[in-house]
């Protein structure tokens, strides 16, 4: 039996109109886009502030040679605790050599020797363990020699490159590894979406060794700004970049397109504020300067500052970061790579299918 045609009631459809119309238009992304880049400047400068503006003073692990109860040096360290309001962790020491080993194992960041005289110390710094910490103590060590009455000789016994008289220039090769190593992932799941699993890690692996002798060369060979143990450098670069543009294919894989929000979190906003390389650990609010060394960017300023400045005395600690974060990114993302937004078939079927096309 033939189906009877339903009759319709010749009026128009009534358009969407107020909140319908605007949730099924390109506005709303774009206004939570808005809302979500607002937010995203004020996190950006406030985490930057917070941490770098008005580094101060909490803990400085300090060496002693000589007797902890000799007076002119428990005056000093005394006063030193009291004029910048924090802690001098004392780690005593038998002779000035091991003191020396402690400042290069980047055990201690300065060493007090009361050895010299009856009423005089003399304060061995290490601007290469951190500018910013034997900064604040230069500054406040004669000061405090003249308010107790101890003279106090400062010597600067590992000092920086002629090239990097801040101590900033790490910092900077290693943010441009983060970044790059981020963007380089983004631009290939925009502009190489096809990749299969193999390839996307394989890609990410090359750009990443191009990338990280590109950086390596220009800061040394072309602007002489460092004098880097090359090849060390170049594969600590190369591993962050990895690490970085792997651990935004994981969050593009278990959060699609808002992959980049965990991304920035992670690595710009609490990664490098708290990876040491612009303000040293012991003046950063506490809680970063733990956090920092767990993650890329502090693992990586850790690896390169021990590369350029305490050769011989690499740890392995922020290789097995660097590597954790790139082994566990790689392991979610292959394991869940069927949702990962990129990819194409591969195999006999597919070949099929093109052909029959």
């Amino acid at each position: 039996m033939p189906e009877m045609p339903q009759e319709t009631s010749g009026e128009p459809a009534v358009p969407p109109r107020g909140w319908a119309r605007f949730k099924e238009s390109p506005l709303l992304p774009a206004a939570v886009l808005v809302l979500i880049l607002t937010a995203a400047a004020a996190l950006f400068a406030g985490s930057y502030t917070y941490s770098m503006a008005d580094p101060t003073p909490r803990s400085i692990p300090t060496g002693l040679v000589g007797s902890p109860d000799q007076p002119e040096g428990r005056r000093f360290v005394e006063g030193m605790e009291e004029a910048l309001d924090t802690a001098v962790r004392i780690h005593p020491y038998d002779t000035a050599a091991e003191a020396r080993t402690a400042i290069a194992e980047q055990r201690v960041f300065a060493v007090v020797d009361v050895r010299r005289g009856e009423r005089a110390v003399v304060l061995d710094l290490s601007a290469a363990s951190g500018a910013s910490v034997a900064e604040v103590l230069a500054e406040a060590a004669p000061a405090v020699g003249r308010r107790t009455g101890v003279a106090v000789a400062v010597r600067d016994v590992n000092p920086l490159q002629e090239g990097d008289p801040r101590g900033l220039a790490i910092f900077y090769v290693s943010l441009a590894a983060v970044i790059v190593g981020f963007v380089g992932a983004i631009q290939l799941s925009v502009h190489a979406r096809a990749l299969t699993p193999a390839e996307r890690v394989a890609c990410t692996a090359l750009y990443a060794l191009l990338g990280g002798f590109a950086v390596a060369a220009t800061v040394d060979w072309l602007l002489g700004a460092l004098d880097l143990p090359f090849v060390e450098s170049w594969l600590i670069l190369a591993l962050t970049m990895f690490a970085s543009g792997m651990v935004f294919t994981m969050f593009n894989t278990i959060v699609g397109r808002w992959a980049m929000l965990p991304t920035w979190g992670l690595m710009v906003l609490l990664g490098n504020p708290s990876s040491g390389g612009a303000v040293s650990w012991p003046l950063l609010p506490s809680p970063l300067g733990l956090i920092g060394r767990w993650l890329p960017p502090g693992a990586s300023v850790n690896a390169q500052h021990t590369a350029v400045y305490f050769a011989g005395h690499q740890h392995a600690f922020p290789f097995l970061v660097l590597a954790g974060w790139a082994v566990v990114s790689c392991g979610v993302f292959w394991t869940w790579r069927h949702r990962h937004p990129g990819g194409r078939e591969t195999g006999p079927e597919a070949g099929a299918e093109a052909g029959t096309a």
